[in-house]
């Protein structure tokens, strides 16, 4: 099948799904996280030749390291990937839900209602718990989805595909072409241009590949190009919280698009040299005059920058950061609402970590990725990030012409929801 008669069956399947019911689609749900349980010895082996031959493209230097670490997939990946299909369970069903309802005029009601997006183009590299991760997303949103996953994760791709696909199939009534998996360069290079049949991209992967798919192609793209996150060390800060903060949001997993890669620090700050100190004891490389502010390291190593005061820390986040998370560390209450209401981010935090920068930690069950973008979703995209809306009326042969001439007027009344 070549990839045009893919998204149209997709598409096709996407209609259907749209009117399914959330007792259907949690039992798919139910079905794939017993199913990859069941499965867990072959996923494994799968996973296996894909190390196996990752570790041949790290020495030719095709691969980095990071990107090696992201591909294994244990059992304690395996476990979160099927408590993750569980949580989605017991969420609630982000579709027909009424946002909002208007009386118009006596007998005619307007409501907003949410919907499904339609079908959804899922491009990711060498995260193959991102599978599960979505497919589970899109069945519970009532999305259909097109999944091209990395060439390093090939064999993982396709069993934890097949497994997923192969539970949708058992449960009467879910239409199953609603998940399609694709391989090619090519099939990308189509799925792009198919903005009459695919209704969202999404890219989960470096800057390059984000890049790539923005410039060509007419379809709404929702991700992020970079991930450069800031932390401002505010005056009043505590010493013991910035060091706890800031190792953890560098060190706890250096190469997600969450970790910090620039401190600032105000220069009145009395511990500034123990901060300094403690921060390079664990392990922290430190970076003075960096050649790009705007710079994502995806390594324990961060840009260092002391300013006069918060309100050129604020201009330097929204001048050189990506729009995806910062976070201050004061005491301050005024100076943490300043910056929460003044920074441009999707995420802005006080006092935590910007690894908390996630769908599953957001309680959204799972996320597709994370969006810098400004219009329709932002931050970790969950199941409400993957629905739409539309304005359905309900009426007695009511017209226009009626309120035009005057011989009926709008009352505009918002009903209860």
């Amino acid at each position: 099948m070549d990839f045009i008669d893919i998204a149209k069956t997709a598409k096709r399947a996407a209609l259907k799904l749209a009117d399914a019911d959330t007792e259907l689609k949690n039992k798919v749900l139910q079905n794939a996280a017993d199913k990859l349980e069941q499965n867990s010895k072959t996923i494994f082996e799968a996973n296996a030749k894909d190390l196996e031959a990752a570790k041949q493209l790290v020495e030719t230097g095709e691969i980095t390291p990071s990107i090696y670490k992201r591909l294994k997939l244990d059992e304690n990946k395996l476990r979160d990937m099927v408590q993750g299909l569980r949580d989605l369970i017991n969420l609630s069903d982000p579709v027909n839900k009424v946002l909002l309802r208007r009386q118009l005029d006596e007998g005619i009601v307007l409501e907003k209602v949410s919907c499904p997006i339609g079908v959804l183009g899922v491009i990711f590299e060498a995260r193959p718990d991102v599978i599960a991760q979505v497919s589970a997303l899109a069945i519970k949103s009532a999305n259909a989805v097109i999944l091209k996953g990395g060439k390093e994760a090939v064999n993982t791709n396709k069993i934890l595909f097949e497994v997923i696909k192969s539970a949708a199939a058992e449960v009467e009534g879910f239409p199953e072409e609603a998940l399609q998996q694709i391989f090619t360069r090519d099939d990308v290079a189509q799925m792009l241009k198919c903005d009459g049949l695919i209704d969202l991209i999404i890219p989960r992967g470096g800057n390059k590949l984000v890049q790539f798919i923005k410039n060509n192609t007419k379809i709404p793209v929702l991700g992020h190009a970079d991930g450069v996150c800031h932390i401002f060390v505010d005056e009043s800060a505590d010493l013991e919280k910035a060091v706890k903060i800031i190792v953890d949001a560098k060190t706890q997993y250096p190469s997600a698009c969450n970790s910090v890669e620039t401190v600032i620090v105000h220069k009145d700050f009395p511990y500034a040299s123990a901060l300094r100190d403690t921060l390079i004891d664990s392990g922290i490389d430190i970076v003075d005059t960096p050649r790009d502010w705007h710079h994502e390291y995806s390594d324990t190593v961060m840009s260092y920058l002391i300013v006069p005061d918060i309100d050129a820390a604020i201009k330097h986040i929204n001048t050189y950061g990506s729009g995806h998370t910062d976070a201050i560390i004061t005491e301050n209450k005024e100076n943490a609402d300043k910056f929460i209401r003044q920074v441009d981010s999707a995420g802005v935090y006080h006092n935590v970590s910007t690894r908390f920068a996630d769908g599953f930690r957001y309680g959204f069950g799972a996320e597709v990725g994370i969006s810098t973008n400004k219009t329709h979703a932002r931050g970790p995209v969950g199941l409400e990030g993957l629905t739409i809306y539309k304005y359905n009326i309900r009426g007695n042969g009511d017209i226009v012409r009626d309120y035009a001439d005057g011989t009926k007027i709008f009352h505009h009344k918002d009903l209860p929801l």
